[in-house]
């Protein structure tokens, strides 16, 4: 860290006035033991012991640990076990971004020890969950990206973490910082569970109110309709083939007319800041020689990695696909969002995947799509109730997640500011 390194932090809780002290990991945390344990030690009855694998990490099964944290059995033996307060840091990631990625045990669920391709740091003068955050930081996430070593995987030493130079604050102060970041965490983490509950009421209701191929009728049915559904071919639902966009690769330009493709459709939405680029007016008119997109298109990833996610078209603004994305219209025939609930559904879903080709990518061809046999109501009314309906859980779900986010962005803020 240089020497002209700020010494307070860009935001800061009334009352303090201290100067914040220089200090490196290697001065406020001590080296305790963990050990080479692989995923091959690891029992599937309770052992009374129990280990922190760097992969538990990453994907977030060990982070904050608790008494009530499940982790991985393992067998007894004479191991030095973990304490509160205690640091377990990833010494290895595919991305620089997880180097040295933290778990901070607050409570003990049982023995527990540090596994493999971990570092544990054990706090000696400084609050464990102080430096947890600290570790989250974007100046500790640069330092890590400087010091790891490593192509395929990146990995970094217990010498090079303890170098990590940061200023800290009295351990009052410390405990501010703590607190405040840990109400937006719970904050955090209640929005999650509501999100999950929400995503998780979707999917119940995509079973009940779709019946399953070759079913007269649905679990769930909305009053007033009774009519029993019919199986058609997909190509029945539309008003026109299956198309796609280009398929060769557009010479893209700094500013025109967005192009999307595949990578654009997250959680089955479109979105426009993952656009490949733009295309010139002159190359958007030639591939609406082909297709030009319209409001309410339903569209279906068919090949690559994503096959199977759907999008509809929600806006009037001018842009265009690429080959990747099958585009589906069934406006004046079939109700549009009721089709693109239709192919979120799991039945329809393992539909795509089983009939899309393996070969170094997964394939569907808009031919072999055509001919899906499909559940529908032939009520264009009932359609229109399950596609609003289904509208209007989106839209819930989504002012969760931008809840989400603004919190996410919160806490990213606070780290930031009150971290030097």
């Amino acid at each position: 860290m240089k020497d002209n390194q700020a010494k307070y932090p860009q935001l800061r809780f009334k009352g303090f006035t201290d100067p914040w002290e220089k200090r490196t990991l290697g001065q406020t945390t001590t080296k305790a033991k963990s050990y080479s344990l692989s995923r091959d030690v690891e029992r599937d009855h309770e052992t009374g012991y129990r280990y922190i694998h760097y992969g538990d990490i990453h994907t977030g099964v060990a982070d904050i640990v608790t008494e009530h944290t499940k982790l991985p059995n393992i067998e007894p033996a004479n191991y030095d076990e973990l304490r509160v307060n205690d640091l377990v840091v990833a010494d290895a990631s595919e991305d620089y971004q997880g180097i040295a990625e933290p778990a901070v045990v607050v409570g003990l669920p049982t023995h527990l020890v540090a596994g493999l391709h971990t570092i544990t740091l054990r706090p000696s003068s400084a609050s464990s969950l102080y430096l947890y955050y600290l570790l989250h930081t974007d100046s500790f996430k640069h330092f890590g990206y400087q010091m790891g070593t490593g192509l395929k995987v990146f990995g970094i030493s217990w010498s090079n973490l303890s170098k990590f130079t940061f200023m800290i604050p009295s351990r009052p102060e410390q405990e501010m910082i703590v607190k405040l970041i840990e109400s937006v965490d719970n904050l955090i983490a209640v929005n999650q569970r509501k999100l999950a509950k929400l995503k998780e009421l979707k999917q119940g209701y995509l079973q009940k109110l779709f019946p399953k191929n070759g079913s007269k009728f649905p679990q769930l049915r909305f009053a007033g309709f009774a009519d029993a559904w019919e199986q058609r071919k997909l190509i029945d639902l539309l008003n026109q083939p299956i198309t796609d966009g280009p398929h060769e690769t557009p010479n893209l330009v700094e500013k025109g007319i967005p192009f999307i493709s595949a990578d654009a459709i997250v959680d089955n939405r479109i979105d426009f800041s993952r656009k490949r680029g733009f295309i010139t007016e002159e190359y958007d008119l030639q591939c609406r020689k082909k297709y030009g997109p319209e409001l309410y298109d339903v569209y279906l990833v068919k090949s690559g990695s994503t096959v199977g996610k759907v999008a509809i078209v929600e806006t009037t603004k001018q842009f265009n696909i690429w080959s990747p994305l099958a585009a589906m219209r069934c406006k004046g025939k079939t109700n549009p969002y009721f089709l693109y609930f239709l192919f979120q559904t799991k039945e329809n879903q393992n539909q795509v995947k089983s009939k899309a080709s393996n070969g170094t990518q997964p394939n569907l061809s808009m031919r072999e799509l055509e001919q899906f046999n499909v559940q529908i109501s032939p009520l264009h009314d009932e359609q229109q109730k399950i596609g609003a309906f289904f509208k209007q859980l989106d839209s819930l779900i989504t002012l969760h997640q931008r809840k989400l986010e603004k919190l996410q962005e919160l806490k990213k803020g606070y780290l930031q500011k009150m971290f030097v």
